[in-house]
C-alpha cells in the first residue's frame, strides 16, 4: 500500500499530455487509490516513464514490447481501458 506521498507523486506523475492516456491513468488511481503492492508501483512507474506515444501503443494492444516485469501492470492498463 502507498503512503499519502506516494500517491500524490504518482498521480502528478501519471498527467500526460495524451488525452487516451490521461484517462486511463486517472481511472486507474480513482478504482486503486494507494491499493498498489510495491510491485505494481515500480511497474506502473516503468510504464509511465515511457513516451506517450509508446505507452499508448501498449495501452491499446498494438504492441507487446514494453518494460521487462511490467506485464501485470500492462494487463491492468488494458482491463482498465476496456472497462469504464
Amino acid at each position: 500500500m502507498l503512503t499519502d506521498l506516494e500517491v500524490s507523486k504518482l498521480r502528478w506523475r501519471c498527467r500526460r499530455g495524451f488525452l487516451e492516456n490521461d484517462l486511463i491513468l486517472t481511472r486507474l488511481l480513482e478504482r486503486r487509490g494507494a491499493n498498489f503492492s510495491e510491485a505494481e508501483h515500480v511497474q506502473l512507474l516503468s510504464l509511465i516513464a515511457l513516451d506517450d506515444n509508446d505507452l499508448w501503443e501498449i495501452i491499446a494492444g498494438r504492441t507487446e514490447v514494453f518494460p521487462e516485469g511490467a506485464a501485470d501492470m500492462v494487463a491492468t492498463l488494458r482491463e482498465t481501458r476496456v472497462t469504464h
